[in-house]
């Protein structure tokens, strides 16, 4: 039996004529989710979900990425010990995803997904959840420009973009994809940024003094390369590469920035998902908001300005979810979390993520102003 939430919160009571009228909202959880999570933060992804539907009522059933299901089950056993009881939180990992999910959503008892991970899967998912009408999350892909201004501090504009391009290896849905710069500064930006791109110490973590990692496979060093080698081939000019060391065996992608990208260049067109940085430069602020907008992608987007106001009216004429200001970080489990347009549907984080987890019911009663009722 799911608990209800807390009592109802009455919006208003109206009295007439001897009578009073009220309107009470409450919200009651959802029932049984599904949830579905990525391999590039399988413990934060799992339990950003986990949560807010454990705290709504809900009971859930979780399918961690094939690439890292022990962290789900890890994260299962803690909270078993913990307390929560049996057949409250149900992991299941599998290789064969959409077998599993398909039989989740076909089945009554589910009355609520939250996917995270690919624009393609999720709308996958959206078909099959439409035949149920069925509550729907959705944490999708991309393309997060980061804007860089005339009058910005490039220091910390460098700084900035280094964790926003180059944290988890690129491999982040929020990762700056591609970096609009003011033709002012673009030279002194351009050479910043790969003086600190250039030093960058690429292997395993194991060995001291490593600061960028691998990629999560030999499809995605494939991808990467392809992509770079297609944006010189259009134009494009490499300003710096790391190193990658003699000998060294795994998945590795050298950490690269690119300059003179054409702004519809295919490079910026889709999501890198790896440690590449494309230099797009752009001429006045309207420029680079046609240019960041111009995307069916709207989760994350960075903007660089010495001005604070300057930054925020930029900010405020993004299609994104989320900007951050003259920060390279936008994550915060205080905040909602959640992008617009092909990047996803509904928030997770804050109070709108608990309340992607509940169903608002309203009541709207009438009663005698001396609340009397034979009948009680």
């Amino acid at each position: 039996m799911v608990r209800r939430g807390g009592g109802p919160d009455f919006r208003f009571v109206r009295r007439i004529a001897g009578r009073r009228h009220a309107h009470a909202v409450t919200h009651r959880p959802v029932g049984v989710a599904a949830l579905v999570t990525p391999w590039n933060f399988p413990a934060a992804m799992a339990t950003r979900k986990i949560a807010p539907a454990l705290a709504a009522g809900c009971t859930v059933v979780l399918k961690p990425a094939a690439e890292t299901p022990l962290t789900a089950l890890a994260i299962a056993r803690i909270l078993a010990d913990a307390g929560v009881p049996d057949g409250v939180v149900n992991v299941v990992p599998t290789t064969d995803a959409p077998g599993v999910v398909s039989a989740w959503l076909a089945d009554s008892r589910v009355r609520k997904v939250s996917f995270t991970g690919s624009t393609l899967v999720g709308r996958a998912l959206l078909h099959q959840a439409a035949d149920r009408v069925l509550n729907s999350s959705m944490e999708l892909g991309g393309n997060a420009p980061f804007i860089v201004t005339e009058d910005a501090d490039l220091e910390l504009a460098v700084a900035a973009a280094m964790v926003a391009k180059f944290r988890n290896g690129g491999q982040t849905c929020t990762a700056a994809n591609r970096f609009l710069v003011h033709e002012d500064v673009a030279d002194e930006f351009t050479d910043r940024l790969g003086a600190a791109v250039s030093s960058l110490v690429v292997g395993p973590a194991s060995l001291p003094g490593t600061s960028i990692g691998p990629v999560i496979s030999a499809r995605a060093v494939a991808r990467l390369d392809e992509a770079v080698t297609s944006a010189v081939a259009s134009g494009a000019r490499v300003a710096a590469r790391a190193v990658l060391p003699d000998g060294l065996t795994g998945h590795f992608v050298a950490p690269v920035v690119l300059r003179d990208v054409a702004p519809d260049a295919a490079i910026v067109a889709e999501e890198l998902f790896g440690p590449v940085a494309p230099i797009v430069t752009f001429a006045t602020d309207d420029e680079a908001v046609a240019i960041a907008n111009a995307s069916d992608f709207g989760l994350a987007a960075y903007v660089m300005s010495g001005s604070l106001q300057r930054a925020l009216c930029i900010a405020e004429a993004l299609d994104a979810g989320m900007v951050g200001v003259n920060r390279g970080l936008v994550s915060d489990p205080a905040a909602p979390f959640g992008g617009v347009k092909q990047s996803g549907l509904g928030r997770e984080g804050a109070r709108e993520g608990l309340l992607e987890f509940t169903e608002t019911q309203m009541f709207s009663v009438d009663w005698r102003h001396d609340d009397g009722d034979s009948s009680r």
